[in-house]
């Protein structure tokens, strides 16, 4: 039996299949939840068997779904990188959504994003957090900046950068308390770290590194939070080297401690042949090597 398979259904199947309900699918393509159910009902009507399971807690794909998800996504990928043939005519064009931790995503690519603009005018670049829960393959985002290198999916992984970080306290702060004069004195002081029961990865868990029993008095959710937050002189924290960097009022404290992680660049496999997405991820590659001094310190 030959199906006739149209886009545009496919194409809000693939939306509930990576959002996993129908009202927050409906919700992000910006149509009634009845009229997305009416596109999948004909979907499951032309291939002749039901797609999705509906339950009170949302929806999931049955077998035959599980087949067309995969056969709806390279579809994808193909249209995708047609009409990135087309705009190619007249350069690099589209939107690409970069997910990053807000670190990076703020403190280092934010600045420079008007050099990618001004290399690829044409493209429109959305850049957002990385949450809790991240998925590439329900297009949350076209590229993410990962600390801790991904170990499943339909992924490509590229190393970007190494970076260390360390531990710095506000000069108004050491004039205050003092300053540390061993690490184990650090349990003496005021602490600034991450909320704990929020760090999502242990590749988060810096401040362990440093002090094993490290208890925070002040615990902020995000790396630039925690950065202003001692930087005011609130505490001593674990603080991203190429943030603090120059940063008139910010000591360092016990150079010779350092730690280490690495940021990795991510996109979905489907992804491969996008111009658009190639073209942003060669930028960051360029801007990390050309500052990579910034990230790494001895």
């Amino acid at each position: 039996m030959q199906i006739c398979l149209n886009w545009d259904d496919a194409r809000h199947f693939l939306a509930v299949a990576r959002e996993g309900q129908i009202l927050g699918a409906a919700r992000r393509l910006g149509i009634s939840q009845a009229k997305l159910s009416r596109r999948i009902a004909a979907l499951e009507a032309a291939v002749g068997a039901r797609l999705l399971e509906r339950t009170t807690r949302g929806s999931t794909l049955t077998e035959t779904g599980q087949s067309l998800f995969a056969a709806a996504e390279r579809m994808e990928a193909e249209i995708l990188g047609v009409l990135d043939e087309i705009s190619g005519q007249e350069g690099i064009a589209g939107t690409v959504r970069i997910g990053a931790p807000d670190g990076f995503g703020g403190a280092f690519l934010a600045p420079r994003l008007g050099l990618l603009r001004a290399a690829c005018p044409g493209l429109r670049v959305q850049l957002v957090p990385v949450p809790r829960s991240f998925s590439l393959s329900a297009r949350e985002a076209d590229i993410a900046i990962m600390v801790g290198r991904p170990e499943k999916g339909r992924l490509r992984v590229r190393r970007l950068t190494d970076y260390t970080l360390g531990l710095y306290a506000a000069r108004s702060y050491i004039a205050r308390r003092g300053c540390p004069a061993t690490r184990g004195a650090l349990r003496g002081h005021d602490l600034v770290g991450y909320v704990e029961d929020l760090v999502y990865t242990p590749e988060l868990n810096y401040a362990s590194d440093v002090l094993k029993d490290w208890r925070s008095v002040v615990e902020v959710a995000t790396a630039t939070g925690q950065f202003e937050a001692v930087r005011s002189g609130a505490g001593i924290g674990v603080l991203h080297d190429f943030m603090a960097a120059g940063v008139d009022g910010l000591v360092p404290l016990f150079p010779e401690i350092r730690i280490g992680r690495t940021y990795w660049s991510v996109s979905h496999e489907n992804l491969k042949t996008a111009r658009r997405v190639q073209a942003v991820t060669d930028f960051l590659d360029r801007i990390i090597r050309e500052e990579r001094g910034l990230f790494v310190r001895g």
